[in-house]
């Protein structure tokens, strides 16, 4: 293992005191937490908090700031993180009106999150959520009853965010975040596994020539292993698989999220949206919003995970394209 580190189990805390150094006009630790928050929470809004294991950088902490989340914390690698940290985010976040959790669909995330609510709601605190399990790849996997929740995660970020800077109540966001996440869905593939600190080899292992459609973010099994093949041929994979999954007709409105994994180039990532784009186009769909980069890694795995979103009403394309303050949008 060659990774930039001091010892392994110092990762997570040395991370996030790089990156509120870094980020300080944006964001700051929580002292004696592993939380970021923005700088200067607004007053009387929703409060939007999301949060899991550490190494899918820059998730969730690059999300925080004005018009996306108030807070964010950060687990363990690969790891949720514990009740106590997501009450205090809460906390921090809460200003008068309530807090809304962004949760990702695994077993630990849903059962910490929900405790942490459990204890803000004795404390006074009005607390709602909404669990997110866009990756269609997959039914039940290592860490999830259901569908995992991955990239598209990062768009229910974005629209819910612009619903609390708009003034929204914590039940019209609710149900904003009922609506969009069954119109998200999410597919990725993997050339090579990620490798956990504290493990020290990679979670899995391909042969030179091998991929694997379908993989998850903690490196999670897919659903099927292949030689390496084409830009092309990968791009008619996933795109056929989200097509499928949404029943898409020509002429449907759709926003579109390529994500990198970690370690794949900026430079295959936009070979493939140029795959995708002629893909997409042949099917007649209306790609109304775009975004490219990494956006929820699994550390250094190489791969990337494409991800399309059905818009049915304008108002979410509006939230889509609203400007923010935040490290990594």
């Amino acid at each position: 293992m060659k990774k930039i580190i001091n010892k392994p189990e110092n990762v997570v805390t040395e991370m996030l005191d790089g990156l509120a150094y870094v980020h300080s006009d944006l964001v700051h630790r929580v002292d004696g937490f592993d939380i970021i928050v923005r700088n200067e929470q607004a007053a009387g809004q929703v409060g939007l908090i999301s949060g899991g294991g550490s190494g899918h950088e820059p998730a969730h902490a690059g999300f925080v700031g004005d018009g996306m989340l108030s807070a964010a914390i950060a687990g363990a690698v690969f790891t949720s993180p514990t009740p106590d940290q997501i009450l205090e985010a809460i906390k921090e976040a809460d200003q008068g009106a309530g807090v809304f959790m962004v949760v990702k669909n695994y077993s630990g995330d849903i059962m910490n999150f929900e405790m942490a609510q459990e204890l803000a709601e004795m404390e006074g605190i009005e607390v709602a959520s909404v669990v997110v399990d866009d990756d269609i790849a997959v039914e039940n996997s290592l860490y999830t009853q259901g569908r995992r929740g991955v990239a598209g995660t990062i768009f229910v970020h974005k629209i819910l965010g612009h619903a609390a800077r708009e003034g929204k109540s914590l039940a019209e966001i609710k149900d904003l975040a009922d609506k969009i996440v069954p119109n998200i869905h999410t597919i990725g593939l993997a050339l090579s596994g990620a490798t956990v600190p504290e493990v020290g080899k990679p979670g899995f292992v391909l042969a030179e020539d091998e991929i694997e459609y379908g993989i998850g973010i903690h490196g999670e099994p897919g659903y099927r292993k292949e030689s390496m093949q084409p830009s092309r041929l990968l791009a008619e994979e996933l795109t056929g698989k989200l097509l499928e999954a949404f029943e898409a007709k020509s002429g449907e409105r759709y926003a579109l999220l390529i994500n990198g994994m970690g370690a794949t180039p900026l430079m295959e990532q936009y070979v493939f949206a140029n795959d995708v784009a002629s893909i997409l186009g042949d099917a007649g769909l209306d790609v109304a919003y775009k975004k490219l980069g990494n956006y929820m890694t699994s550390i250094d795995m190489a791969g990337l995970s494409l991800t399309l979103m059905k818009i049915e009403d304008e108002a979410w394309l509006e939230a889509l394209e609203s400007p923010v303050k935040t490290i990594a949008w």
